[in-house]
């Protein structure tokens, strides 16, 4: 355990940072599954879906919780599926 003041508030901060973007990490996945599911459904609602999933990508990224070019290549992997999934539907 440290000894010094600052460092101790340090970890307590980095405690509760940890746990935000763990949160952020979790919402991204359920977007991404939402979207891979909407694929099999209606169009509209794959597109909302798709859209979601972008936009928390794309916040994600811009506040530094995964790296811009890892948002890139979910959001390129999430669209090869859902042309796929509806071109074969």
């Amino acid at each position: 355990m440290a000894n010094i003041k600052s460092q101790k508030k340090r970890i307590l901060t980095n405690a509760k940072r940890q746990e935000k973007n763990k949160a952020v990490r979790s919402a991204l996945k359920t977007r991404i599954k939402q979207a891979d599911r909407a694929a099999l459904g209606s169009a509209e609602d794959t597109a909302d879906q798709v859209r979601r999933a972008v936009k928390a990508l794309d916040k994600a990224a811009a506040k530094g919780i995964i790296h811009k070019n890892q948002a890139a290549n979910r959001k390129s992997r999430l669209m090869r599926r859902i042309a796929k999934a509806t071109s074969s539907a």
